[in-house]
């Protein structure tokens, strides 16, 4: 097995919210508990979840993203110059829509020294090495915030165009990469809708209605990335989790990563891309022959985290095998496809399932590489 993340059996990141949490954060909101209650809370339950990690046989554990609302807002809304705001409209999934809650740029973009997310990540990294394992933490990737930031929504006159947001969204990303790591992250992981969004015709014709221009985005994206992640710490591993949209066990977007593969996995700079591969949604395992030979790792995201059936071992063992024609077995990892609960409304699953999943993933792992 791997000692260096990503490991051969990883998660993406998001368990689900325990009933302690739902209670706690109910109460918070009603004005029954403080917010010194609900943290204690919540650090109680992100040790439970650090423990459920490890019992099942990972090498690497999360806060569950226990803390959290919904994945990148929590994030966003803790930078200077940005407030989450109610919007008309939520994020359309198939079915049905999340909370109508969107980002809205008040002034210079920064990443402040008091973040909340920092507190967070000191707390899992601690747990992390009371038990020998190691700590990843997650965060929305800036590109999704480029993606989702619509033109009506800058109320700011310091900024001239998109463009001028985007130098002070990679110098906050970058601040914020380096705090991460001075609270002892070594192991970050920048998750993304973007890309996916990319392959998808659906989706780039919503993001030219929304004034976004698509002309050339990917590689437009990849000097973002590539620019954030210039001069990180040596010691500090980085990833991505390409999301195709995860609310209540419901999906955003089609298309396989043939598109983006090229400037994804060849010119971001990442150490690791998490890619769903549950569907046939996702297309086939050809794009990763773009993958550079070294010691950049896919982690092939077989296992749905969106319904508690078991996939039956056989068949995702040959599936990785089939990804091995076009990528290095050395060079490839597994794990669930997304995390269990994108948002704290969580997907349709109960958590026997949920770390019935995990153990699953173990064990496929554990005999694939050994």
């Amino acid at each position: 097995m791997s000692s260096r993340p990503p490991f051969r059996a990883d998660v993406v990141g998001s368990f689900l919210r325990p009933a302690a949490v739902q209670e706690a954060r109910a109460a918070h909101a009603a004005g029954t508990l403080d917010d010194d209650g609900l943290r204690l809370v919540e650090d109680e339950a992100v040790r439970a979840l650090a423990d459920a990690q490890q019992s099942a046989g990972l090498e690497v554990v999360t806060d569950g993203e226990a803390r959290r609302s919904w994945w990148p807002l929590d994030f966003w809304g803790g930078l200077d110059g940005v407030e989450v705001v109610e919007l008309d409209h939520g994020i359309a999934f198939q079915g049905t829509s999340t909370t109508p809650k969107g980002l809205r740029v008040t002034g210079p973009v920064s990443f402040p020294v008091d973040h909340p997310f920092l507190a967070h990540a000191r707390f899992v990294v601690e747990e992390a090495a009371r038990r020998g394992v190691t700590a990843k933490f997650t965060i929305p990737s800036p590109t999704v915030f480029d993606f989702r930031l619509d033109a009506d929504q800058v109320r700011t006159d310091h900024y001239a165009d998109r463009a001028a947001i985007t130098e002070d969204l990679v110098t906050a990303y970058r601040d914020a990469i380096a705090a991460f790591h001075a609270v002892g992250v070594r192991y970050l992981q920048l998750d993304d809708t973007a890309w996916a969004y990319l392959c998808s015709d659906v989706e780039l014709e919503k993001a030219r209605d929304r004034g976004i221009d698509t002309e050339g985005i990917a590689a437009r994206f990849s000097s973002i990335v590539r620019r954030v992640l210039d001069g990180r710490q040596s010691d500090l591993v980085v990833t991505t989790h390409v999301c195709r949209g995860n609310f209540r066990s419901t999906w955003i977007s089609s298309g396989g990563y043939e598109p983006v593969a090229e400037e994804l996995l060849g010119n971001t700079g990442y150490d690791g891309f998490f890619l769903e591969y549950d569907s046939g949604r996702a297309g086939g395992f050809e794009p990763l022959r773009f993958l550079p030979q070294g010691d950049q790792v896919v982690v092939l995201g077989l296992v749905t985290s969106k319904t508690g059936e078991l996939e039956d071992p056989a068949v995702v063992e040959q599936r990785i095998r089939d990804a091995a024609q076009y990528a290095p077995l050395e060079q490839l990892a597994l794990s669930p496809q997304c995390g269990f609960a994108s948002t704290e409304e969580g997907n349709v699953l109960s958590e026997d399932e949920q770390w019935a999943k995990v153990r699953s993933v173990v064990a496929i792992a554990d005999r694939v590489w050994g």
